[in-house]
């Protein structure tokens, strides 16, 4: 089997045979979980499901997961199975089946549906967990004496949900062996390899280390992709089956180097084949190179790419061929073919941050090179922080690459010291992982939410739950802030980069305003609320009102993002692609993908293509259909949405068509007026436009006309007259500015020629010391180089005061110099005088100071070293 084919033969089996859900691979992009970076695991994204906090699509789902894990990236290339990149097969249970069905099907899966050999086949389990132990042995065929007991099959972290699990493992044979006679299930060698692990959960740890059954018993279970892959197409490794290998031939292809030749070109070989998938994964999943949170790991992976490449002996770019390489192994795999449309985007990115990183890569490299051989040289053993940080802080060196490139040269870094410099960075990257949520969700399982509705028109609702510092409350009362779940919402819940709406609440005893509406993964809708007056309970009956104003103000820059979206496709190209949004009531901001500023040009097209779809009033028609029924229509949709089988759709007739469960207006006349207010870029390869509908646009041009008239008003003029006027301006000004070169060339020669009155010779050379009546380091240059020209010969030193800092030039002919005039060091010394510094070469230098008062002591030290250095 290929890969693609055992993908979906695993999803088909569990799907179509077993009565799963198949859901598509969630985004590497945690949603909702600031514990975790990115996701790692093909549980993570289903945790709020495992822990009873949210209700399951279904009580049985089925996915391949998309995972990065970076914890071992040295190891990659080094061994036969690390990989930053991998994809994990999973079936889970949620409190539906348990190990009488998990480890049936397992069996089924790997000895029917793929055909592995029985005999072959090896499991571990917990010594305690007889009820697996006798399932096992019940399987057709199963050998009864490949069962091992091991203490460390049980998994949990902490307290909370937990159970003992069983791995599966595949004797390779003793030739993949070490050849110990000890050598069995769970050696280091790659004899035994394991390819499923089956975690039953069915303990509650509680805070004194003792174990409570779980009411509802789960199943979580992983089965490498990878892994699997290799050993159905009896490979050695998983870098040599079809999901790994084409990337490694094509940089073969680029390196003129044979994969098995040589071991340390191999492990190059496979480190770019690797990070190659893995980067190309991440930005289709919406992630961007930058020094922070997740964009740092991909930055730090394509840059480790990028040295690897150089090893090899890669001088040019080449990381976008291995981007086609990555496509042509998905290619056709459902899941993947956002990563085929966006392939362009993905390479561009790419080849982007690896124009960055070339140029700053050779003197990073001769830098790290000069202070390894320094530290070599000291006989330590520890390249200094500070080092590391200028690698990271000046050329780019993620740490860790520094890290490892010193122990190539049997070195560590300082790793305090470097902490200690990266103390800013670190904070802001941690922040990036702390989403800012105010009311923290608690535990809902003992809600039931079954019942919730939502109802546009409802107006009374009762109150199911409350929650304050995520800790289910019965009452809240004057200055409290809390999550309020009512039985059922007129409120839009925050989505699609939509804000909540907000309102009030009004009880029979308290007042409570709603700032946002927020929704859990479960469809349930809760509101961030704050107590205005008196107090509220769970179980009152609440008036409710959405703030009408605001809703329709959000509606307008939504529909008008929409019709955006379309203008900017037909102005400035289909390259377009969303990559984020955010609508509020007060303005709509639209980020894009594309490599290079909208002009004004297409800035003025594009606005005017929106303004003229507004005045055609056509009605916005919202329809619900199929997903596949709205993909053919051409409906644009987000990747990293998840929609069900029966979407939204949200069209303006003949002209925009997307999948959205946002607000809207119900004609596009009632958006009023759309204002572009600016363009900006934001990342590698993103731009960002924002922009004003209704009254904000109206306010917006008004003001703007309001300043013009100032202005108008200021250059005696009508509004009309403006560009004449300012152009009239801007010639008097450029002429006047002429008239003044003149005079100040004029004076600068008047300065030269006083000045030159006061030369003296010191030991046979012309010097002209003093300070000149000019503004700026230029002008000082330039009175410097009409006195040499005066001179047959001889030292100037100059001096000017800017404000109140001190200005100093030293200029020195070719005879001076070779009688032992050094600029760059008399320089020096006169600009201690006046608290400043500066140096430069035996002819010319230059510095600055903050003391000016000093400049006449500044002058006489500058003779001093004169003197010192022809003595």
């Amino acid at each position: 089997m290929s890969g693609n084919e055992l993908r979906e033969a695993y999803l088909q089996f569990f799907a179509e045979k077993k009565g799963h859900l198949r859901l598509p691979s969630f985004s590497l992009i945690p949603q909702d979980d600031p514990t975790l970076l990115l996701i790692g695991a093909g549980m993570a994204p289903l945790k709020p499901f495992f822990t009873g906090k949210m209700k399951p699509p279904r009580t049985r789902v089925t996915t391949s997961q998309r995972c990065v894990r970076t914890g071992d990236i040295e190891n990659v290339g080094r061994t036969a199975r690390h990989q930053t990149y991998f994809e994990m097969l999973g079936n889970f249970s949620f409190g539906d089946y348990f190990k009488g069905e998990a480890i049936p099907w397992a069996w089924e899966f790997l000895t029917e549906v793929v055909e592995l050999p029985k005999e072959k086949l090896w499991v571990t389990v917990y010594p305690d967990d007889t009820e697996a132990i006798e399932i096992w042995k019940s399987q057709p065929g199963f050998p009864r004496d490949h069962i091992v007991k091991l203490n460390d099959n049980f998994w949990e972290i902490g307290p909370g949900p937990c159970g003992p699990d069983s791995e599966i493992y595949i004797d390779l044979g003793e030739e993949r062996g070490c050849g110990s006679p000890t050598c069995a299930v769970g050696c280091d060698c790659d004899r035994y390899l394991e390819i499923w692990n089956l975690v039953f959960t069915q303990y509650d740890r509680q805070e004194d280390g003792s174990y409570e059954n779980l009411a509802h018993k789960n199943i979580d279970t992983g089965c490498g992709l990878e892994r699997l892959a290799s050993v159905l197409q009896k490979k050695q490794t998983n870098f040599e089956t079809d999901l790994l290998y084409p990337i490694i031939e094509y940089a073969e292809k680029v390196s003129g180097l044979s994969y098995g030749k040589d071991e340390k070109s191999d492990v190059s070989l496979k480190v770019i084949a690797d990070h190659a998938r893995s980067m190309a994964i991440m930005i289709m999943d919406g992630i961007l190179p930058s020094n922070e949170g997740r964009g740092y790991v991909l930055r730090r992976i394509l840059r480790r790419a990028i040295r690897h490449g150089r090893m090899l002996g890669i001088k040019g770019k080449f990381l976008e061929g291995a981007v086609d390489a990555v496509v042509g192994i998905y290619r056709g795999a459902r899941d993947f073919e956002e990563l085929v449309n966006k392939a362009d985007y993905i390479k561009k990115v790419i080849s982007l941050e690896e124009d960055r990183f070339a140029a700053t890569l050779n003197q990073g490299m001769e830098l790290l090179d000069h202070e390894i051989e320094a530290v070599r040289k000291a006989g330590g053993k520890k390249l200094p922080g500070k080092v590391v940080f200028r690698l990271y802080d000046t050329f780019g060196f993620p740490w860790e690459l520094t890290k490892e490139i010193a122990h190539e040269n049997e070195m560590e870094i300082d790793s305090k010291g470097f902490e200690s410099a990266m103390e800013e960075q670190r904070t802001r990257a941690r922040n990036a992982r702390v989403k800012n949520e105010r009311v923290a969700v608690p535990d809902l399982s003992k809600i039931d939410v079954s019942a919730l509705t939502i109802d546009e028109k409802a107006t009374e609702a009762k109150v199911v739950a409350i929650w304050k510092d995520g800790v289910l409350v019965d009452t809240i009362t004057d200055g409290e802030e809390a999550g309020i779940i009512l039985s059922t919402t007129p409120f839009y819940a925050e989505g699609g980069g939509q804000v909540g709406d907000a309102g009030t609440f009004v009880s029979a005893f308290g007042h409570i305003r709603v700032s946002n509406a927020k929704k859990l993964p479960d469809g349930t809708v809760y509101h961030i609320s704050y107590v205005e007056e008196g107090q509220l309970s769970v179980g009152e009956t609440v008036k409710i009102e959405v703030d009408q104003v605001k809703k329709l103000a959000s509606a307008r820059n939504h529909t008008a993002t929409h019709l955006l979206q379309a203008a900017l496709k037909k102005v400035v190209g289909a390259q377009i692609h969303q990559a984020g949004s955010s609508v509020t009531p007060e303005r709509l901001r639209f980020d894009f993908t594309n490599f290079e500023p909208v002009t004004e040009q297409q800035l003025a097209d594009v606005e005017s293509l929106v303004n003229e779809e507004i005045l055609k009033g056509q009605d916005v028609v919202i329809e619900h259909m199929t997903l596949n029924e709205a993909k053919k229509a051409g409906a644009m949709a987000l990747f990293a949405e998840k929609y069900g089988d029966v979407v939204r759709v949200v069209k303006v007739p003949g002209f925009s068509m997307e999948l959205c469960a946002g607000s809207h207006v119900r004609n596009v006349g009632e958006i009023g007026m759309f204002k572009i207010i600016s363009e900006t870029g934001i990342a590698s390869g993103v731009r960002r436009i924002e922009a004003l509908t209704g009254k904000a646009a109206l306010d917006y041009a008004n003001a703007r006309m309001m300043l013009l008239a100032q202005a108008a008003a200021q250059l005696r003029t009508n509004e009309e007259g403006v560009p004449s006027a300012i152009e009239k301006l801007r010639a008097e000004k450029k002429e006047a500015d002429a008239k003044l070169a003149e005079v100040e060339a004029l004076r600068e020669k008047a300065d030269a020629q006083q000045l030159l009155t006061a030369m003296q010779e010191i030991a046979g050379v012309h010097v002209v010391t003093g300070k000149a009546n000019v503004e700026g380091m230029d002008a000082l240059r330039d009175v410097a180089d009409l006195l040499l020209t005066k001179m047959e010969g001889g030292i100037i030193v100059l001096a000017c005061a800017n404000g109140e800092k001190a200005n100093l030039v030293v200029k020195a002919s070719k005879d001076a110099v070779a009688k032992g005039i050094h600029a760059g060091r008399i320089v020096k010394e006169a600009a201690a005088v006046v608290s400043g510094g500066g140096g430069g070469r035996p002819d010319m230098a230059q510095a600055g100071g903050k003391n000016p008062a000093a400049i006449p002591q500044a002058l006489e030290k500058a003779v001093q070293a004169i003197q010192a250095q022809l003595a």
